[in-house]
């Protein structure tokens, strides 16, 4: 039996981001982390607005984030679902099928070791669960939308992540 290949879920994309909410020492040390962590060089983010109890200004970086793709992004998600202990609560899924989590400390990942210069650093892991010709939503030229029936929904995506890196969702 052939199953339409239009049909099968892959995983688009993985962002990870680590959230520091000044720049400075913190932030180049957060990059450093993500650079260790995912082998890839990170891209700093910015604030939007400013806001004076926190000390930031519009336009300040505050944050670091990487966008892994492919055979990266399949190694990055068994390394950290390994920390995760392959399981991962129902409510991480959202209705059109993506995945979020947040990992407490970078030295849980195999390999990795304290180092009391850089210090302790979480980060926050999404993962985008998509079906192809999703495109068309988001293309410059035809723009349309995607039926219903082609969205992934939030069970396809546990379906999904239960099939392919073995974990256990909970309820």
């Amino acid at each position: 039996m052939s199953e339409n290949v239009m049909r099968r879920p892959f995983i688009e994309k993985v962002v990870v981001n680590i959230g520091v909410g000044e720049a400075g020492e913190r932030l180049i040390k957060a990059q450093k982390v993500i650079e260790m962590v995912t082998g890839q060089r990170p891209k700093q983010t910015f604030s939007k607005v400013t806001n004076r109890d926190f000390g930031i200004r519009e336009g300040m970086p505050i944050g670091c984030i990487v966008t892994l793709r492919g055979e990266r992004a399949d190694d990055f998600l068994e390394r950290a679902f390994v920390i995760r202990e392959n399981r991962m609560p129902s409510y991480s899924f959202d209705r059109e099928g993506n995945l979020s989590f947040g990992i407490s400390d970078y030295t849980d990942f195999s390999g990795m070791k304290y180092d009391p210069e850089i210090g302790i650093f979480g980060m926050d892991v999404n993962v985008s669960i998509q079906r192809p010709g999703k495109r068309i939503s988001r293309r410059r030229v035809l723009r349309r939308r995607v039926p219903h029936t082609h969205r992934m929904t939030r069970e396809e995506a546990m379906g999904f992540m239960k099939e392919r890196f073995k974990i256990e969702v909970i309820e």
